[in-house]
């Protein structure tokens, strides 16, 4: 049996242990690293360059969806599933795009978590029947301008997400600029050229624009 080389990622200490034992269990399969939140679970894929990357979408500093992406682009051959509580079309769809395979509902964990990972381990992607169902969905639509199936996180840069994510969690310029090892200047830079390029007006507004967009939970 061949060894799979996993990171779990999730901000609940009790849910990552519950995940570590899930997993643990089938022979051959090690978890190698744990995160509490998305930047730190990106520095541990980059530094252990797993078989698979389990991640919460909802976790600080970084969500699951930015995580996979940079994971996705700097160690591209790591899988990335992601566990959620939501059904979103929309999260569906901006995941495809940032090139994971994995969706998965925390609600099915319990019963399709080695499923998950044994697919995506053999480079097979996994979707849950609900899942695969709401992805056709999407599909079965009539096609739109590429404007508008643009998701609105698109319009930002990778550096600009993370900054909203920040912001939104009630960080000052100054935390941002630590977080992200930036200058105050800079940070204030990025965060005039979000406000602007997205149309919003007040810190209020863009805490609204990231609950819509899945970066923080409500």
């Amino acid at each position: 049996m061949s060894l799979v080389r996993i990171v779990v990622a999730d901000d609940h200490d009790i849910v990552r242990h519950g995940l570590r034992t899930l997993l643990e269990t089938r022979q051959g399969w090690e978890v190698i690293g744990e995160a509490s939140d998305g930047r730190q679970a990106v520095d541990i894929a980059k530094r252990l360059k797993p078989d698979v990357v389990v991640l919460d979408i909802s976790m600080p500093e970084l969500n699951g969806l930015e995580a996979a992406r940079q994971i996705l682009h700097d160690v591209p051959r790591t899988e990335v599933l992601i566990l959620t509580m939501h059904r979103s079309e929309q999260v569906v769809r901006e995941l495809l795009q940032a090139g994971a395979r994995g969706y998965l509902l925390k609600n099915d964990a319990a019963r399709e978590l080695v499923a998950a990972v044994e697919a995506l381990s053999q480079h097979q992607p996994f979707f849950t029947s609900e899942v695969s169902e709401i992805v056709l969905q999407g599909y079965r639509r009539p096609s739109v301008d590429t404007d508008q199936t643009q998701t609105p996180s698109a319009r930002l840069t990778v550096r600009e997400r993370e900054i909203v994510q920040l912001l939104a969690e009630g960080k000052s310029n100054k935390e941002v600029a630590t977080a992200l090892g930036i200058s105050v200047k800079t940070a204030e830079t990025h965060r005039t050229n979000i406000m602007n390029k997205l149309n919003l007006h007040s810190l209020s507004e863009l805490v609204r624009y990231a609950v819509r967009n899945n970066m923080i939970e409500p």
